[in-house]
């Protein structure tokens, strides 16, 4: 429904995917609710493979929202410093590019990168609107906890640089609690720290039986057996590797119990080598390539239950997983490998299972107890389809963070109002 305040918004984000690309689909679904609520949303972000001319920005429209692309070189298998030297080409190209081509109201950037400070900043001072930024990962945090900032100074910079984000800002969303209670460590207000958490798409993933069924019909090795599914990036801070070993105790408890890790990314290759020693590789362990958002739902409807995975670092636990939440939206249970407010929700609302991270065997054995007991699994998909609907739905949420954006935009504007008038009285006399 229209509101009476329509805004037009930058929204900042340097890896916007739709349903039809892999990958999150967070600041999709946000715009595409804020262009439903009256308001005119501008995505500046950036294209990763290749079919858009090299420096040259690409407007495109998708769903209501603009969509100002820049190619950038990218993806999840790259190193760190690489990584830095994409995060740096699209900061300083985006910042010079929103700030002179769209004249906008207020300007929202999320991230990770933390880089994304940079375009957000120069466009709220030389546009004069507000900004409201998004937290996705504490940084530097978890960098400096993975070993990625290894120097002091490095280290100093990047704490420099997250502190003057928030100080720049109207107001901080965070994506769950304990990113929000980072935030307020760096002495930012903890009444502008708004914690929204990733969302739930119910009705993208409330699909018939009959997809899953037919998920399953394709592949003879899974037919009608129970599947713990990963469905996310191999990468570092994920530690799919974990799940091989968990695979590898589960053959000789329940042969019968399939696992499926579906994506890409660094670790892809050792997985598959990690799988293939330990016997277990096309056996009760497969990999299969990242799919499309779209096709999530289908997947998540074979699945007997969808795993998140962290390695064990505490940094990690304040993490707000896409998948966790496309899990409870498809009424599926839940399990992570990890500690913090997800498994403390877990636990507190029986929508899964909280595995031992230290003990692959233990965790084997935990698994195999929850997949046998069928009262269980009902109870955990009816919970895990209750909290989506009543926590984390997408249109919820969306209004929460539109909420926030119209208090940033209307505590500017009330700003600049009290900023002219004190220039026309001290004109007067």
């Amino acid at each position: 429904m229209a509101r009476a305040m329509k805004m037009k918004i930058v929204y900042l984000h340097q890896y916007f995917n739709t349903p039809e690309m892999t990958g999150g689909t967070r600041s999709y679904e946000m715009a595409k609710r804020m262009v439903a609520a009256g308001h005119e949303v501008h995505i500046v972000t950036s294209s990763t493979d290749g079919r858009m001319p090299a420096g040259q920005w690409t407007r495109d429209r998708i769903d209501g929202i603009h969509v100002h692309w820049l190619p950038v070189s990218y993806d999840n298998t790259m190193g760190y410093m690489r990584r830095l030297i994409s995060f740096t080409q699209f900061a300083r190209q985006a910042g010079r590019y929103a700030a002179a081509a769209i004249d906008a109201d207020i300007v929202f950037a999320t991230s990770t990168p933390l880089t994304i400070a940079f375009p957000a900043v120069k466009v709220s001072r030389s546009q004069k609107i507000p900004m409201v930024f998004e937290v996705r990962d504490l940084w530097p945090e978890v960098p400096i906890a993975m070993g990625a900032l290894n120097f002091p100074f490095a280290k100093t910079l990047a704490k420099r640089l997250e502190k003057w984000a928030y100080d720049n800002a109207k107001h901080v969303v965070g994506l769950s609690p304990g990113m929000c209670d980072g935030v307020a460590r760096t002495g930012y207000p903890r009444d502008r720290i708004h914690c929204i958490p990733n969302s739930s798409d119910i009705d993208l993933f409330n699909v018939p039986e009959s997809e899953g069924i037919a998920f399953r019909a394709k592949r003879d090795w899974l037919e009608s057996r129970p599947l713990v599914l990963y469905a996310g990036t191999f990468g570092k801070v994920n530690g799919v590797g974990y799940l091989v070993e968990v695979a590898a105790a589960m053959s000789q408890i329940d042969p019968e119990v399939r696992f499926l890790a579906v994506g890409r990314g660094l670790e892809v290759q050792s997985v598959r080598e990690r799988a293939r020693s330990l016997g277990v590789l096309e056996r009760n362990f497969f990999i299969e390539d990242a799919v499309p958002k779209a096709e999530m739902p289908a997947l998540l409807s074979a699945a007997t239950v969808s795993l998140s995975l962290v390695i064990p670092l505490k940094e990690l636990w304040d993490n707000s997983a896409n998948k966790f939440f496309d899990t409870l939206a498809a009424g599926r249970p839940i399990a992570v490998n990890h500690g913090g407010w997800q498994a403390e929700l877990i636990r507190n609302t029986g929508i899964g299972i909280v595995l031992d991270h230290a003990d692959p065997a233990a965790a084997a054995n935990s698994l195999h107890a929850f997949l046998d007991d069928s009262t269980a699994l009902k109870n955990a998909r009816q919970a895990s389809a209750s909290l989506a609907r009543e926590r984390f739905s997408r249109n919820k949420l969306a209004t929460e963070l539109i909420n926030v954006l119209e208090e940033a935009y209307l505590d500017g504007h009330s700003s600049k109002d009290r900023l002219a008038s004190e220039r026309v009285r001290g004109e007067d006399k």
